[in-house]
Protein backbone atom coordinates (compact mmCIF):
# COMPACT_ATOMS: atom_id res chain seq x y z
CA UNK A 1 0.00 0.00 0.00
CA UNK A 2 2.84 2.38 0.86
CA UNK A 3 4.44 1.68 -2.52
CA UNK A 4 1.18 2.48 -4.33
CA UNK A 5 0.90 5.78 -2.43
CA UNK A 6 4.48 6.71 -3.26
CA UNK A 7 3.88 6.02 -6.93
CA UNK A 8 0.62 7.97 -6.94
CA UNK A 9 2.21 10.99 -5.26
CA UNK A 10 5.49 10.69 -7.23
CA UNK A 11 7.35 10.66 -3.93
CA UNK A 12 10.54 9.08 -5.27
CA UNK A 13 10.58 10.87 -8.62
CA UNK A 14 13.97 12.40 -9.40
CA UNK A 15 14.93 14.58 -12.36
CA UNK A 16 18.67 14.58 -11.77
CA UNK A 17 19.13 11.14 -13.36
CA UNK A 18 16.21 11.23 -15.80
CA UNK A 19 17.22 9.47 -19.02
CA UNK A 20 14.40 11.14 -20.94
CA UNK A 21 15.48 14.64 -19.93
CA UNK A 22 19.12 13.93 -20.67
CA UNK A 23 18.19 12.63 -24.13
CA UNK A 24 15.83 15.51 -24.97
CA UNK A 25 17.29 18.00 -27.45
CA UNK A 26 14.71 20.67 -26.54
CA UNK A 27 15.46 20.32 -22.83
CA UNK A 28 19.21 20.50 -23.40
CA UNK A 29 18.65 23.65 -25.48
CA UNK A 30 16.58 25.35 -22.77
CA UNK A 31 18.41 24.05 -19.73
CA UNK A 32 21.73 25.74 -19.06
CA UNK A 33 22.61 26.53 -22.68
CA UNK A 34 23.86 29.97 -21.55
CA UNK A 35 25.50 28.65 -18.39
CA UNK A 36 28.96 29.97 -19.24
CA UNK A 37 27.58 33.40 -20.13
CA UNK A 38 25.86 33.67 -16.75
CA UNK A 39 29.05 32.77 -14.90
CA UNK A 40 30.89 35.56 -16.70
CA UNK A 41 28.11 38.15 -16.25
CA UNK A 42 28.30 40.33 -13.15
CA UNK A 43 24.58 41.22 -13.26
CA UNK A 44 23.43 37.61 -13.62
CA UNK A 45 25.34 36.65 -10.50
CA UNK A 46 22.42 38.37 -8.80
CA UNK A 47 19.79 36.63 -10.92
CA UNK A 48 17.69 35.28 -8.04
CA UNK A 49 17.76 38.70 -6.37
CA UNK A 50 16.45 40.36 -9.52
CA UNK A 51 13.76 37.68 -9.69
CA UNK A 52 12.81 38.52 -6.11
CA UNK A 53 12.47 42.20 -7.04
CA UNK A 54 10.10 41.34 -9.89
CA UNK A 55 7.97 39.14 -7.63
CA UNK A 56 7.96 41.79 -4.90
CA UNK A 57 6.71 44.37 -7.41
CA UNK A 58 3.90 42.02 -8.49
CA UNK A 59 2.65 41.42 -4.95
CA UNK A 60 3.18 45.04 -3.88
CA UNK A 61 1.11 46.50 -6.72
CA UNK A 62 -1.50 43.77 -7.36
CA UNK A 63 -4.23 45.14 -5.02
CA UNK A 64 -3.86 48.71 -6.27
CA UNK A 65 -3.46 48.57 -10.07
CA UNK A 66 -5.51 47.33 -13.00
CA UNK A 67 -5.18 43.85 -14.45
CA UNK A 68 -3.41 45.13 -17.58
CA UNK A 69 -0.42 46.33 -15.57
CA UNK A 70 -0.38 43.06 -13.63
CA UNK A 71 -0.30 41.28 -16.99
CA UNK A 72 2.77 43.24 -18.09
CA UNK A 73 4.49 42.43 -14.80
CA UNK A 74 3.71 38.73 -15.31
CA UNK A 75 5.20 38.90 -18.82
CA UNK A 76 8.37 40.44 -17.38
CA UNK A 77 8.51 37.77 -14.67
CA UNK A 78 8.01 34.97 -17.18
CA UNK A 79 10.66 36.35 -19.50
CA UNK A 80 13.14 36.63 -16.66
CA UNK A 81 12.44 33.03 -15.63
CA UNK A 82 13.26 31.92 -19.18
CA UNK A 83 16.54 33.84 -18.98
CA UNK A 84 17.42 32.20 -15.66
CA UNK A 85 16.50 28.77 -16.98
CA UNK A 86 18.63 28.88 -20.11
CA UNK A 87 21.57 30.10 -18.04
CA UNK A 88 21.45 27.54 -15.23
CA UNK A 89 20.79 23.85 -14.53
CA UNK A 90 17.17 23.23 -13.56
CA UNK A 91 17.31 19.63 -12.33
CA UNK A 92 18.12 20.79 -8.82
CA UNK A 93 14.83 22.63 -8.38
CA UNK A 94 12.46 20.60 -10.58
CA UNK A 95 9.91 18.73 -8.46
CA UNK A 96 6.92 16.44 -9.00
CA UNK A 97 4.82 19.57 -8.59
CA UNK A 98 6.44 21.02 -11.73
CA UNK A 99 5.61 17.85 -13.64
CA UNK A 100 1.92 17.95 -12.68
CA UNK A 101 1.69 21.64 -13.53
CA UNK A 102 3.21 20.90 -16.93
CA UNK A 103 0.63 18.12 -17.42
CA UNK A 104 -2.22 20.50 -16.59
CA UNK A 105 -0.75 23.11 -18.97
CA UNK A 106 -0.62 20.54 -21.80
CA UNK A 107 -4.23 19.49 -21.17
CA UNK A 108 -5.27 23.16 -21.29
CA UNK A 109 -3.42 23.48 -24.61
CA UNK A 110 -5.30 20.47 -26.00
CA UNK A 111 -8.55 22.06 -24.81
CA UNK A 112 -7.70 25.12 -26.90
CA UNK A 113 -7.21 22.93 -29.99
CA UNK A 114 -10.72 21.42 -29.80
CA UNK A 115 -12.44 24.50 -28.32
CA UNK A 116 -15.58 25.76 -30.10
CA UNK A 117 -14.10 29.28 -29.74
CA UNK A 118 -10.39 28.78 -30.33
CA UNK A 119 -9.32 32.43 -30.43
CA UNK A 120 -10.96 33.19 -27.09
CA UNK A 121 -9.62 29.97 -25.59
CA UNK A 122 -6.10 30.77 -26.77
CA UNK A 123 -6.30 34.11 -24.95
CA UNK A 124 -7.21 32.26 -21.75
CA UNK A 125 -4.38 29.78 -22.28
CA UNK A 126 -1.89 32.64 -22.59
CA UNK A 127 -3.10 34.05 -19.25
CA UNK A 128 -2.78 30.61 -17.66
CA UNK A 129 0.75 30.32 -19.03
CA UNK A 130 1.72 33.64 -17.44
CA UNK A 131 0.49 32.47 -14.04
CA UNK A 132 2.43 29.23 -14.39
CA UNK A 133 5.58 31.15 -15.33
CA UNK A 134 5.10 33.17 -12.14
CA UNK A 135 5.05 29.89 -10.24
CA UNK A 136 8.19 28.75 -12.05
CA UNK A 137 10.07 31.93 -11.16
CA UNK A 138 8.82 31.78 -7.59
CA UNK A 139 9.81 28.16 -7.03
CA UNK A 140 13.33 29.04 -8.26
CA UNK A 141 13.80 32.28 -6.31
CA UNK A 142 12.20 31.08 -3.08
CA UNK A 143 14.74 28.27 -2.67
CA UNK A 144 16.77 30.87 -0.78
CA UNK A 145 15.21 31.07 2.71
CA UNK A 146 16.12 34.75 3.09
CA UNK A 147 14.38 35.73 -0.16
CA UNK A 148 11.40 33.53 0.72
CA UNK A 149 10.97 35.26 4.06
CA UNK A 150 11.38 38.72 2.55
CA UNK A 151 8.76 38.11 -0.13
CA UNK A 152 6.30 36.83 2.46
CA UNK A 153 7.03 39.94 4.55
CA UNK A 154 6.27 42.16 1.54
CA UNK A 155 2.89 40.50 1.01
CA UNK A 156 1.98 40.69 4.71
CA UNK A 157 2.81 44.40 4.95
CA UNK A 158 0.78 45.15 1.81
CA UNK A 159 -2.14 43.13 3.20
CA UNK A 160 -2.00 45.27 6.36
CA UNK A 161 -2.46 48.42 4.26
CA UNK A 162 -5.33 46.80 2.35
CA UNK A 163 -7.05 45.68 5.56
CA UNK A 164 -6.63 49.02 7.31
CA UNK A 165 -8.38 50.74 4.42
CA UNK A 166 -11.12 48.10 4.47
CA UNK A 167 -11.74 48.69 8.18
CA UNK A 168 -11.82 52.44 7.52
CA UNK A 169 -14.57 51.78 4.96
CA UNK A 170 -16.51 49.92 7.64
CA UNK A 171 -16.19 52.85 10.03
CA UNK A 172 -17.29 55.28 7.30
CA UNK A 173 -20.15 52.97 6.16
CA UNK A 174 -18.97 53.07 2.56
CA UNK A 175 -21.59 52.83 -0.17
CA UNK A 176 -21.60 49.56 -2.17
CA UNK A 177 -20.40 49.59 -5.78
CA UNK A 178 -23.01 46.96 -6.71
CA UNK A 179 -25.94 45.04 -5.21
CA UNK A 180 -24.00 42.57 -3.08
CA UNK A 181 -26.77 41.81 -0.57
CA UNK A 182 -30.19 40.31 -1.10
CA UNK A 183 -32.40 43.45 -1.19
CA UNK A 184 -35.28 41.52 0.43
CA UNK A 185 -33.23 40.23 3.39
CA UNK A 186 -32.42 41.71 6.79
CA UNK A 187 -28.87 42.18 5.49
CA UNK A 188 -29.88 44.52 2.65
CA UNK A 189 -28.37 47.61 4.27
CA UNK A 190 -25.31 46.03 5.89
CA UNK A 191 -21.95 47.55 4.90
CA UNK A 192 -19.61 45.20 3.04
CA UNK A 193 -16.07 46.50 2.62
CA UNK A 194 -13.98 46.02 -0.50
CA UNK A 195 -10.85 48.14 0.15
CA UNK A 196 -8.74 48.72 -2.98
CA UNK A 197 -9.99 45.57 -4.74
CA UNK A 198 -13.50 46.80 -5.58
CA UNK A 199 -15.37 43.65 -4.49
CA UNK A 200 -15.93 42.11 -1.03
CA UNK A 201 -15.54 38.54 -2.27
CA UNK A 202 -12.30 39.42 -4.04
CA UNK A 203 -11.01 41.13 -0.90
CA UNK A 204 -11.95 38.10 1.20
CA UNK A 205 -10.01 35.78 -1.09
CA UNK A 206 -7.01 38.11 -1.04
CA UNK A 207 -6.92 38.10 2.76
CA UNK A 208 -7.02 34.32 3.28
CA UNK A 209 -3.31 33.68 2.53
CA UNK A 210 -2.42 36.77 4.57
CA UNK A 211 -4.28 35.37 7.58
CA UNK A 212 -2.51 32.01 7.25
CA UNK A 213 0.95 33.55 6.88
CA UNK A 214 0.48 36.17 9.60
CA UNK A 215 -0.63 33.40 11.99
CA UNK A 216 2.57 31.43 11.47
CA UNK A 217 4.63 34.65 11.45
CA UNK A 218 3.80 34.97 15.15
CA UNK A 219 6.00 31.90 15.62
CA UNK A 220 8.48 32.33 12.76
CA UNK A 221 9.51 35.90 13.49
CA UNK A 222 12.07 36.07 16.29
CA UNK A 223 11.89 39.33 18.24
CA UNK A 224 8.93 40.39 20.34
CA UNK A 225 8.52 43.50 18.21
CA UNK A 226 8.22 41.34 15.10
CA UNK A 227 5.81 38.98 16.85
CA UNK A 228 3.69 41.94 17.92
CA UNK A 229 3.58 43.15 14.32
CA UNK A 230 2.57 39.68 13.12
CA UNK A 231 -0.22 39.55 15.71
CA UNK A 232 -1.40 43.01 14.64
CA UNK A 233 -1.50 41.94 10.99
CA UNK A 234 -3.42 38.79 11.95
CA UNK A 235 -6.05 40.66 14.00
CA UNK A 236 -6.52 43.42 11.41
CA UNK A 237 -6.81 40.94 8.53
CA UNK A 238 -9.34 38.81 10.43
CA UNK A 239 -11.41 41.89 11.30
CA UNK A 240 -11.39 43.05 7.69
CA UNK A 241 -12.39 39.56 6.52
CA UNK A 242 -15.34 39.70 8.90
CA UNK A 243 -16.45 43.05 7.45
CA UNK A 244 -16.36 41.79 3.86
CA UNK A 245 -19.51 39.78 4.56
CA UNK A 246 -18.15 37.24 2.07
CA UNK A 247 -19.68 33.90 2.97
CA UNK A 248 -17.37 32.07 0.57
CA UNK A 249 -14.26 33.50 2.20
CA UNK A 250 -15.69 32.63 5.63
CA UNK A 251 -15.97 29.03 4.47
CA UNK A 252 -12.37 29.29 3.29
CA UNK A 253 -11.39 30.72 6.68
CA UNK A 254 -12.86 27.68 8.46
CA UNK A 255 -10.97 25.31 6.14
CA UNK A 256 -7.80 27.35 6.64
CA UNK A 257 -8.01 27.36 10.44
CA UNK A 258 -8.78 23.64 10.63
CA UNK A 259 -5.74 22.90 8.44
CA UNK A 260 -3.65 25.28 10.52
CA UNK A 261 -4.56 23.55 13.79
CA UNK A 262 -3.78 20.10 12.35
CA UNK A 263 -0.43 21.18 10.90
CA UNK A 264 0.64 23.09 14.01
CA UNK A 265 -0.27 20.06 16.11
CA UNK A 266 1.84 17.89 13.79
CA UNK A 267 4.75 20.33 14.15
CA UNK A 268 4.62 20.50 17.95
CA UNK A 269 3.51 16.99 18.88
CA UNK A 270 7.06 15.60 19.16
CA UNK A 271 7.61 18.01 22.07
CA UNK A 272 4.35 17.17 23.84
CA UNK A 273 3.76 14.75 26.70
CA UNK A 274 1.52 11.81 25.90
CA UNK A 275 -1.71 13.40 27.20
CA UNK A 276 -1.37 16.49 25.04
CA UNK A 277 -0.40 14.47 21.97
CA UNK A 278 -3.80 12.82 22.20
CA UNK A 279 -6.02 15.65 23.41
CA UNK A 280 -4.47 18.94 22.30
CA UNK A 281 -5.89 18.77 18.76
CA UNK A 282 -9.48 17.89 19.81
CA UNK A 283 -9.34 20.62 22.46
CA UNK A 284 -8.05 23.20 19.95
CA UNK A 285 -10.62 22.28 17.29
CA UNK A 286 -13.41 22.23 19.86
CA UNK A 287 -12.29 25.57 21.27
CA UNK A 288 -12.25 27.17 17.81
CA UNK A 289 -15.69 25.73 17.03
CA UNK A 290 -17.06 26.99 20.34
CA UNK A 291 -15.64 30.46 19.77
CA UNK A 292 -17.18 30.67 16.30
CA UNK A 293 -20.58 29.42 17.54
CA UNK A 294 -20.43 31.93 20.39
CA UNK A 295 -19.75 34.77 17.92
CA UNK A 296 -22.58 33.69 15.59
CA UNK A 297 -25.06 33.45 18.46
CA UNK A 298 -24.20 36.84 19.98
CA UNK A 299 -23.68 38.95 16.84
CA UNK A 300 -26.98 39.33 14.99
CA UNK A 301 -25.57 40.65 11.66
CA UNK A 302 -23.05 37.81 11.57
CA UNK A 303 -25.76 35.29 12.51
CA UNK A 304 -28.09 36.47 9.73
CA UNK A 305 -25.30 36.33 7.16
CA UNK A 306 -24.18 32.85 8.20
CA UNK A 307 -27.72 31.44 8.29
CA UNK A 308 -28.33 32.74 4.76
CA UNK A 309 -25.92 30.05 3.55
CA UNK A 310 -28.46 27.38 4.50
CA UNK A 311 -31.71 28.87 3.18
CA UNK A 312 -31.16 27.60 -0.37
CA UNK A 313 -32.98 29.48 -3.11
CA UNK A 314 -34.66 31.81 -0.62
CA UNK A 315 -31.49 33.93 -0.78
CA UNK A 316 -31.09 35.72 -4.11
CA UNK A 317 -27.31 35.11 -4.26
CA UNK A 318 -27.78 31.39 -3.59
CA UNK A 319 -30.57 31.22 -6.16
CA UNK A 320 -28.44 32.98 -8.77
CA UNK A 321 -25.53 30.57 -8.27
CA UNK A 322 -27.78 27.52 -8.43
CA UNK A 323 -29.26 28.62 -11.76
CA UNK A 324 -25.78 29.28 -13.15
CA UNK A 325 -24.64 25.84 -11.94
CA UNK A 326 -27.56 24.18 -13.74
CA UNK A 327 -26.44 25.76 -17.00
CA UNK A 328 -22.82 24.83 -16.30
CA UNK A 329 -23.80 21.18 -15.81
CA UNK A 330 -25.28 21.22 -19.33
CA UNK A 331 -22.04 22.72 -20.70
CA UNK A 332 -20.07 19.96 -19.02
CA UNK A 333 -22.43 17.33 -20.41
CA UNK A 334 -21.72 18.54 -23.96
CA UNK A 335 -17.94 18.98 -23.44
CA UNK A 336 -16.96 16.38 -20.81
CA UNK A 337 -13.39 15.39 -21.69
CA UNK A 338 -11.45 18.56 -22.54
CA UNK A 339 -14.04 21.25 -21.93
CA UNK A 340 -14.51 24.44 -23.94
CA UNK A 341 -11.02 25.86 -23.38
CA UNK A 342 -9.46 28.01 -20.63
CA UNK A 343 -10.35 31.58 -19.72
CA UNK A 344 -13.35 33.82 -19.15
CA UNK A 345 -13.46 34.99 -22.78
CA UNK A 346 -14.43 31.57 -24.10
CA UNK A 347 -16.87 31.12 -21.21
CA UNK A 348 -18.60 34.37 -22.15
CA UNK A 349 -19.02 33.11 -25.71
CA UNK A 350 -20.39 29.66 -24.87
CA UNK A 351 -22.38 30.22 -21.67
CA UNK A 352 -25.13 32.36 -23.32
CA UNK A 353 -26.07 29.28 -25.37
CA UNK A 354 -26.99 27.48 -22.13
CA UNK A 355 -27.99 30.19 -19.66
CA UNK A 356 -31.38 30.48 -18.00
CA UNK A 357 -33.25 33.72 -18.80
CA UNK A 358 -32.07 36.64 -16.60
CA UNK A 359 -29.11 34.67 -15.22
CA UNK A 360 -26.13 35.94 -17.17
CA UNK A 361 -22.74 35.14 -15.64
CA UNK A 362 -19.05 35.72 -16.25
CA UNK A 363 -17.99 32.39 -14.71
CA UNK A 364 -19.38 29.22 -13.14
CA UNK A 365 -19.08 30.52 -9.55
CA UNK A 366 -17.20 27.39 -8.48
CA UNK A 367 -13.53 26.64 -9.11
CA UNK A 368 -13.98 22.83 -9.50
CA UNK A 369 -16.84 23.39 -11.94
CA UNK A 370 -14.83 26.04 -13.78
CA UNK A 371 -11.91 23.64 -14.19
CA UNK A 372 -14.22 20.97 -15.65
CA UNK A 373 -15.88 23.51 -17.94
CA UNK A 374 -12.54 24.80 -19.21
CA UNK A 375 -10.43 21.62 -19.42
CA UNK A 376 -12.91 18.78 -18.90
CA UNK A 377 -12.61 15.89 -16.51
CA UNK A 378 -9.06 15.31 -17.78
CA UNK A 379 -8.11 18.75 -16.52
CA UNK A 380 -9.89 18.22 -13.20
CA UNK A 381 -8.05 14.91 -12.73
CA UNK A 382 -4.70 16.58 -13.38
CA UNK A 383 -5.57 19.45 -11.03
CA UNK A 384 -6.64 17.15 -8.20
CA UNK A 385 -3.48 15.11 -8.75
CA UNK A 386 -1.49 18.34 -8.50
CA UNK A 387 -3.15 19.14 -5.16
CA UNK A 388 -2.44 15.64 -3.87
CA UNK A 389 1.21 15.75 -4.89
CA UNK A 390 1.62 19.29 -3.50
CA UNK A 391 0.20 18.33 -0.11
CA UNK A 392 2.30 15.17 0.00
CA UNK A 393 5.46 17.10 -0.86
CA UNK A 394 4.54 19.69 1.74
CA UNK A 395 4.08 17.14 4.52
CA UNK A 396 7.30 15.31 3.63
CA UNK A 397 9.32 18.53 3.74
CA UNK A 398 7.51 19.64 6.90
CA UNK A 399 8.59 16.46 8.66
CA UNK A 400 12.20 17.03 7.60
CA UNK A 401 12.17 20.64 8.78
CA UNK A 402 10.51 19.69 12.06
CA UNK A 403 13.12 17.01 12.74
CA UNK A 404 15.85 19.56 11.98
CA UNK A 405 14.23 22.20 14.18
CA UNK A 406 14.15 24.61 11.20
CA UNK A 407 11.72 27.50 11.79
CA UNK A 408 11.31 27.91 8.02
CA UNK A 409 8.77 25.11 8.37
CA UNK A 410 6.24 27.62 9.69
CA UNK A 411 6.01 29.27 6.25
CA UNK A 412 5.33 25.85 4.77
CA UNK A 413 2.48 25.35 7.24
CA UNK A 414 1.05 28.72 6.26
CA UNK A 415 1.25 27.96 2.53
CA UNK A 416 -0.52 24.60 2.85
CA UNK A 417 -3.27 26.09 5.02
CA UNK A 418 -3.69 29.02 2.60
CA UNK A 419 -4.17 26.66 -0.34
CA UNK A 420 -6.88 24.77 1.54
CA UNK A 421 -8.52 28.06 2.49
CA UNK A 422 -8.55 29.31 -1.10
CA UNK A 423 -10.00 26.01 -2.25
CA UNK A 424 -12.71 26.21 0.41
CA UNK A 425 -13.62 29.67 -0.88
CA UNK A 426 -13.39 28.41 -4.45
CA UNK A 427 -16.14 25.85 -3.92
CA UNK A 428 -18.73 28.62 -4.19
CA UNK A 429 -16.94 31.43 -6.02
CA UNK A 430 -14.40 32.04 -8.78
CA UNK A 431 -12.50 35.10 -7.55
CA UNK A 432 -9.61 32.58 -7.60
CA UNK A 433 -9.29 33.39 -11.31
CA UNK A 434 -8.73 37.11 -10.76
CA UNK A 435 -5.01 38.02 -11.00
CA UNK A 436 -4.89 39.42 -7.44
CA UNK A 437 -5.87 35.96 -6.13
CA UNK A 438 -4.40 33.66 -8.78
CA UNK A 439 -0.94 35.12 -8.29
CA UNK A 440 -1.25 34.40 -4.57
CA UNK A 441 -2.38 30.84 -5.26
CA UNK A 442 0.69 30.09 -7.36
CA UNK A 443 2.82 31.92 -4.79
CA UNK A 444 1.63 29.43 -2.16
CA UNK A 445 2.30 26.46 -4.45
CA UNK A 446 5.75 27.89 -5.25
CA UNK A 447 6.52 28.12 -1.53
CA UNK A 448 5.83 24.38 -1.17
CA UNK A 449 7.89 23.53 -4.25
CA UNK A 450 10.79 25.70 -3.08
CA UNK A 451 11.45 23.45 -0.07
CA UNK A 452 12.29 20.45 -2.21
CA UNK A 453 15.60 18.93 -0.98
CA UNK A 454 16.63 22.06 0.90
CA UNK A 455 15.53 24.15 3.85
Amino acid sequence: MNSVWQQLTLTNLSFSDSKWLNASYLYSLLNGSLYNWRRSSWLMQWGESFGFVLLAIVFSLAPFVNTTLIGFLLIASGGFWVLLTVSDNTEEYLTPIHLLIFLYWVIAMLAVVISPAKTAAFSGWVKLTLYLLLFALGSLVLRTPRLRSWLINVYLLVSLIVSFYGIRQWIDKVEPLATWNDPTSAQAGVTRVYSYLGNPNLLGGYLLPAIALSFVAVFAWRSWAQKSLALTILVVNCACLRYTGSRGSWIGFLALMFAMLVLMWYWWKIYMPRFWKIWSLPIAVGGLAGLLIFAVVLLEPLRDRVLSIFVGRQDSSNNFRMNVWMSVFEMIRDHPFLGIGPGNDVFNKIYPLYQRPRYSALSSYSVPLEIVVETGFLGLTAFLWLLLVSFNQGVLQLKRLRDDGNAQGYWLIGAIAAILGLMGHGLVDTVWYRPQINTLWWFMVAIIASYNRQG
